[in-house]
């Protein structure tokens, strides 16, 4: 983890994390151990946990001061004074409460996008911040092609708002972002070798 927190720490503060761990249903099912070794001021993204996992995880998040984001589940988000991220092609459940609730307690947004439609959703949802994906090839996503860190800059800089890199994000491209970029969020650079 030390070459992402090196990478997250050169990029240009926003107000929010740099840092986003991303729990993944498949090969990061219970995120917490990860999120135990995570810097004050990160972040986890919660997708697909089980509630036990999920109450664990959020206990853990205020311990250390991290930032909790639930994926897809506005309600979810709610009950466990999350922040709530938007999937880019998918329904969210429970966004309107959300909406209504998240300034009022200080929730932070955050949406996924994979292009212009996706950063559009982003702007009219008013998200906090997007995690543009995939900029290098994932495990997650095997031959879905990657937007590189050129398109991946040109699309950052319409989208209007702090963006985050995820996809292939680990020790060898951590730095390959450019410095104005709000952070990095990643599944790979978290797991073991």
């Amino acid at each position: 983890m030390g070459k992402l927190e090196a990478a997250a720490r050169r990029l240009k503060p926003w107000g929010g994390p740099r840092l986003v761990l991303v729990g993944d249903p498949v090969r990061l099912p219970d995120p917490r151990g990860a999120a135990a070794r995570l810097p004050a001021g990160a972040a986890v993204l919660a997708r697909g946990l089980s509630p036990a996992v999920l109450r664990g995880l959020a206990a853990l998040a205020r311990q250390r001061r991290l930032v909790l984001l639930v994926g897809g589940d506005g309600r979810l988000a709610l009950r466990h004074g999350a922040g709530l991220h938007v999937p880019d092609r998918r329904a969210v459940a429970g966004l309107l409460p959300f909406l209504q609730g998240r300034r009022r307690r200080g929730l932070l947004l955050t949406a996924a996008a994979h292009g212009r439609a996706g950063l559009a959703r982003a702007r009219r949802l008013r998200a906090d911040a997007v995690l543009l994906s995939p900029v290098f090839p994932t495990r997650s996503h095997p031959g879905a092609p990657a937007l590189g860190p050129l398109r991946w800059a040109a699309l950052a800089r319409r989208a209007g708002r702090p963006v985050l890199g995820l996809g292939g994000i680990g020790g060898p491209t951590a730095g390959r972002l450019p410095r104005w970029a709000a952070g990095l969020a990643a599944i790979e650079g978290f797991l073991p070798l």
